[in-house]
């Protein structure tokens, strides 16, 4: 492999670390691309009258991105409608919120295909090529009709859903057909790559082998599971760093003596953030005592503004974390401090180590680095608790972290009650075991396990042909 070079939706523009916008994802790639000589392509996240094809490039901190802006109609059709209204409720399970209109296929097809026509002229005959996430679904099948015979990968960073539920998707079998044009497939747990497998033994007629690797159209590909982590070392580094500490006082002092827990998402109907105000609201009934002796912390910065679903959330957790507020605050004491901004994560590191308990409740997600990064950052001599959805891929690696299902008020109630009350031995014994698994499989584990499988091509010569199928 002379060169790696991934491709992503959006760009994380050099430097954006020290603004604080940098998320798990950006930090894990930024690092692979130190590792590997390469570059980083994808959308600049801005908007131009009519697209040219024009690259920006830039090299920042060792890294090089190249970027292209996308006109508006793109933006609308291919990353707030294809890609935020149709995809991605659909693939967490909320078909009752998927939008199904021709102009949003129609555009994540033609970004794709201008992907694909600008990138093309910068492969070099012995690139690897490594495609992140389901915005790019049909990127490796129009790199194919354009004579791209590379080894090239794709990750899926969300879960894949079952067969039914894909169903309903219009189009659903043409747009699982192009993923043959990839050589590995990456999901992050075990559950998602099968029920990929599902979907295209029995709907699309493909083949499975003995060695686990799926034929269909002349076409030969891998799916893998591997799952993604955090840079763990760098993590805990930053927990230890000047601003962390500063954070870490400015929570404790905040608090009063009051144990805080901590939420920190993305504003997102995936993310279980209503159910979670909703199991902390029955602690408090159940648990009068523990009132003014706890404070929730719920950090979540708005996202897709411009998508309706996601302007409906931000409305429903205001009017919920007020509710809650104004049946159970005292003139000194607020149950929820609910906040609409992000931080920088040196800054998150000292927050994450300030709280008794780490709340993490979404109702469906692919991984969820928050579980991982909220572990990294606790002092091992006195741990927080750690409690987490079952239904966050993170559950399948972090088994000693008190896991519930986030639907049930109750179940929650319980846990956090359960993770007040935990004595120190017993935290310290369940921290151990969550860092163990945070330390292996970190995200140098996981770009190293997927490159690896991607770099690796031990098929007969005929499973090798690019026909894509259509």
């Amino acid at each position: 492999m002379s060169r790696l070079i991934v491709i992503s939706n959006r760009v994380q523009p050099p430097g954006a670390a020290s603004s604080g916008a940098q998320g798990g994802l950006s930090v894990a790639l930024a690092a692979a691309l130190r590792e590997y000589t390469g570059f980083w392509f994808g959308w600049s996240g801005e908007s131009t009258e009519q697209f040219t094809g024009h690259i920006n490039f830039e090299r920042d901190d060792g890294v090089t991105t190249a970027t292209i802006d996308l006109e508006d109609q793109d933006i609308e059709e291919y990353y707030n409608g294809y890609a935020n209204r149709t995809l991605w409720p659909l693939f967490h399970d909320r078909v009752d919120l998927a939008e199904y209109e021709r102009g949003f296929a129609g555009g994540y097809q033609r970004v794709n295909e201008r992907f694909a026509e600008t990138l093309r002229p910068l492969v070099e005959p012995d690139d690897a090529i490594w495609v992140q996430d389901y915005h790019l679904f049909p990127l490796g099948s129009e790199l194919r009709k354009l004579g791209c015979e590379n080894r090239i990968g794709l990750f899926l960073h969300i879960p894949w859903p079952a067969r039914r539920v894909l169903s309903s998707l219009p189009m659903a079998e043409e747009l699982v057909s192009t993923l043959f044009a990839y050589d590995v497939i990456g999901f992050h747990t075990d559950e998602w790559r099968d029920s990929f497998t599902e979907y295209v033994t029995q709907q699309l007629g493909a083949v499975l082998n003995d060695e686990g690797d799926i034929s269909l159209g002349g076409r030969t590909i891998r799916a893998i599971t591997c799952p993604i982590g955090i840079d763990t070392k760098e993590f805990v580094a930053m927990s230890q760093s000047e601003t962390a500490k500063l954070s870490y006082r400015q929570m404790r002092e905040s608090a009063n003596n009051r144990e805080m827990i901590v939420g920190v998402d993305r504003l997102d109907y995936s993310k279980g953030l209503e159910e979670r105000f909703l199991g902390y609201e029955r602690f408090l009934v159940e648990h009068p005592e523990e009132r003014k002796e706890v404070f929730l912390l719920q950090i979540a910065p708005p996202s897709r503004e411009t998508v309706e679903t996601y302007q409906n959330i931000r409305t429903a957790l205001e009017g919920l974390s007020g509710r809650i507020n104004g049946a159970y605050a005292d003139i000194d004491w607020v149950p929820i401090r609910y906040v609409n901004q992000g931080y920088r994560r040196d800054v998150l590191a000292g927050i994450y180590r300030a709280a008794k308990i780490g709340l993490v409740t979404p109702l469906r997600d692919g991984m969820n680095l928050v579980a991982k990064e909220y572990v990294a950052a606790q002092d091992p001599e006195d741990p927080g608790v750690l409690i987490l959805s079952r239904f966050a891929g993170a559950a399948i690696q972090l088994k000693d972290a008190v896991l519930i299902n986030p639907y049930s008020a109750e179940e929650m109630a319980d846990a956090i009650a359960s993770a007040l009350r935990m004595d120190k031995p017993e935290r310290i014994r369940r921290w151990r075991l969550l860092m163990d698994s945070v330390e292996k499989e970190d995200v140098v584990w996981w770009r190293q396990t997927f490159v690896d499988a991607l770099m690796t091509d031990d098929r007969s010569d005929d499973s090798v042909d690019i026909a894509v199928v259509e």
